[in-house]
């Protein structure tokens, strides 16, 4: 047999334990004879996948009540509680850390500021609070199966080299090998806007549907489009760079060199900018006298009925609209997900938006297609670990534990 053969009957391997797996995460508690039947696997080759899983203790049996009082049926449902992984969310000039169990369910976080303006000042920092994370934490930790990170930029994350990042110059760092090397366990690394759709399809507001896309609007302005429950990279890996569709071309010059991009009016420092400009301008506004002012204060002061701070976001709205409308047209997506501080002010946004949307995308494609607050932007590391959430249910992390 040559090594392409062996290759394929690896993968046939994984992507059945993957498949039969999935069903028992989320359909469970599940019998074996629903999983065959559903996943159309014959029963002999169900009963060895689910063995080696109840081996591996990646699944447990639990006796369902029988109706008809005859015989406990035997259904099968995942473990969670003693697979632990840690995601990280590399920002600016903060990281953060958090330890999930296998369920999803975030034990515990740890924030601190981080500034770092060469490549190796980021990985030299990176490793050295992973490891100091992993020490302080070693009573917590059971089996610890992957690491996950999610960072603004370009990734390939298949690989985990990270190709560009916005606020410092990289070259092809290989992230992910090198966590691996050093640390001896899996690691994946995405691109964080992508990474926060995956958790939002997963955990939170798009569970229910299988396009979606979401506006993030933070210190950029990104989306990340989910297509048949995945998400959507396209050959060049990177897609949805909505902060760089152009809204005004007499408007402001973005850090891409571009004039007028949706990033230069829809992302918090763009809004503080032009708060803080009209004030200086001489405009009315209960905002004038803060010394500091956020994205917060203007939210805030909009909500009390601030006309200064309405009228700005009204504007991002606007923007925003105009530019979802364009990917409503090219995707058709069953749902907008939207992520950032500015969702604080939902009834005066968002009605912003839907007036363009409709305005300006298909009648059929927005017709009854809901746009929703983010329900997991309060948990900036959800995106990391829905990269791990993942590689279980693809089986590429299944299929190393059972190796294990």
């Amino acid at each position: 047999m040559n090594g392409g053969q062996i290759g394929n009957v690896d993968l046939v391997k994984q992507l059945n334990s993957a498949a039969v797996y999935r069903l028992i995460d989320q359909q469970g508690p599940i019998s074996r004879i629903q999983v065959a039947d559903t996943s159309q696997l014959a029963p002999a080759s169900v009963t060895k996948i689910t063995r080696q899983l109840l081996e591996r203790g990646l699944i447990k049996e639990v006796a369902q009540q029988a109706s008809t009082g005859g015989r406990r049926a035997i259904s099968l449902t995942t473990e969670v509680a003693p697979f632990h992984s840690i995601a990280i969310r590399l920002g600016r000039d903060y990281i953060q850390f958090s330890l999930y169990n296998l369920g999803g369910e975030e034990l515990l976080s740890e924030y601190q500021e981080f500034f770092y303006t060469t490549q190796t000042d980021l990985v030299e920092g990176l490793t050295t609070y992973l490891k100091c994370f992993i020490q302080s934490h070693q009573a917590l930790i059971n089996q610890l199966i992957a690491i996950g990170i999610i960072l603004p930029g370009l990734v390939n994350p298949e690989t985990g080299v990270v190709e560009y990042m916005p606020n410092i110059t990289i070259d092809n760092l290989a992230l992910a090998e090198l966590i691996e090397h050093n640390f001896h366990i899996q690691c994946f690394v995405g691109n964080d806007v992508r990474g926060m759709a995956l958790a939002e399809h997963y955990f939170g507001a798009s569970q229910d549907c299988q396009d979606s896309i979401l506006v993030s609007v933070h210190r950029g302005t990104g989306s990340g489009i989910i297509v048949n429950g995945q998400v959507f990279l396209g050959f060049n890996r990177n897609v949805g760079e909505i902060g760089h569709i152009q809204i005004d071309p007499l408007g402001e010059q973005c850090q891409c060199g571009n004039f007028g991009c949706l990033e230069t009016v829809a992302a918090n420092p763009a809004i503080l900018e032009r708060v803080k400009k009209l004030i200086k301008q001489g405009y009315e506004s209960t905002l004038s006298g803060i010394e500091g002012l956020t994205i917060q204060d203007i939210c805030e002061h909009a909500n009390m009925g601030d006309e200064l701070a309405k009228q700005s976001l009204i504007r991002v709205g606007n923007q925003l609209g105009k530019a979802i409308a364009i990917t409503i047209n090219l995707f058709n997506p069953q749902k907008i997900v939207i992520a950032g501080d500015i969702t604080r002010c939902e009834d005066i946004i968002f009605p912003a938006i839907r007036r363009n949307v409709q305005n300006q995308s298909l009648t059929t494609f927005h017709k009854n297609l809901p746009i929703v607050a983010s329900e997991i932007d309060k948990k900036p590391t959800l995106g990391a670990f829905s990269m791990i959430k993942r590689a279980m249910l693809n089986g590429a992390l299944l299929q190393k534990l059972l190796e294990d």
